[in-house]
């Protein structure tokens, strides 16, 4: 059986961290594994916490990542690495006990250069598990079926990811010049080079929703404006699902401009998406506090990543690799 390197990105990570390897440690695997540590420049003490776990099991490595920065840490945890197999994860994420020996199987069953899994969003508060439940709908995210589920298959890009470490290697590895959506830019140049990138809903790895709807509209503003960098480097990749929450936006802000100076008929288009906000939160919550919440959560998400999507300048990547 082929052994496995397990890489995290680790920044500020201090309350997770020891979870999240302990999980790792505890898989039902039974090849070789080791597990990577690329740690930032951290302000509390996620550093110390690794030394421990370092400490205790010698497959624990740990390795710096002086910029911090994700793209950096993951390529620089695969330069360490010493397997064939890479499978990613979180510094806050917790895998099931068969998380990696399902993976590989998927892996060789399928022939793919990568799979993942569900993105199992999962609150603790009432506002997080309104979020968890936008996040599980097309309404929210769109469907993606890493969000949604559905059936196994090929898709454009999975949840974190277990790679082949040659196709990864041959692909040149992470963009380090992105800070978000740099698993999807990843896995457009894998399926370009004529890999196969499998989700398979087996798989799934809890996610914590943002804790307030200040922090939600951060993660979303920059998740649109990334995903247009996406589309500029790589043309003909954006689609209906993608252009929605920026159409949105847009007819949002004339039809309330227009409704103020023009005439108050021109209010209804935002009277109907505002309609259309409430029925859906009615349909996809599960408790009157999800409900309640789920207008205000959805249009901070769609709102938040129009305006990434469409203030998203030009220079934010530079060119070149």
């Amino acid at each position: 059986m082929n052994g496995v390197s397990v890489i995290l990105p680790v920044l500020n990570e201090e309350f997770y961290l020891s979870e999240s390897v302990s999980a790792i440690l505890s898989q039902d695997y039974l090849g070789q594994m080791e597990v990577v540590l690329s740690i930032g420049p951290s302000k509390d003490r996620t550093l110390e916490v690794a030394r421990a776990l370092a400490s205790k099991d010698s497959r624990v490595v740990i390795i710096e990542n002086p910029s911090g920065r994700t793209a950096a840490g993951l390529n620089l945890a695969i330069a360490q690495s010493r397997f064939p197999i890479i499978v990613r994860v979180d510094g806050h994420a917790e895998i099931p006990r068969d998380y990696i020996s399902l993976a590989v199987e998927i892996l060789k069953e399928t022939s793919a250069v990568n799979v993942g899994g569900m993105m199992a969003a999962q609150g603790v508060t009432t506002f997080e598990k309104a979020v968890a439940c936008a996040m599980r709908s097309p309404l929210g995210v769109g469907a993606s079926r890493f969000h949604t589920g559905g059936s196994a298959g090929a898709v454009d890009t999975v949840y974190l990811g277990v790679f082949l470490k040659s196709a990864l290697i041959n692909a040149g590895g992470f963009d380090e010049r992105f800070t978000r959506a740099q698993d999807w830019e990843l896995n457009f140049r894998l399926r370009q080079a004529g890999g196969i990138v499998y989700f398979d809903p087996r798989l799934h790895v809890v996610y914590r929703p943002r804790p307030s709807l200040r922090a939600l509209a951060k993660q979303y503003f920059e998740y649109g404006r990334w995903r247009r960098v996406v589309s500029r480097r790589h043309v003909g990749t954006v689609n209906l699902r993608y252009l929605a929450p920026p159409f949105a936006l847009i007819a949002t802000i004339i039809s309330l401009a227009g409704g103020m100076v023009i005439s108050p008929i021109l209010f209804l288009p935002a009277g109907i998406y505002g309609a259309f906000l409430v029925v859906a939160s009615l349909g996809i919550g599960r408790t009157m506090g999800e409900k309640l919440r789920l207008p205000a959560i959805l249009l901070t998400m769609h709102m938040s990543w129009g305006a990434g999507f469409v203030t998203s300048p030009r220079t934010l990547v530079p060119e070149g690799k």
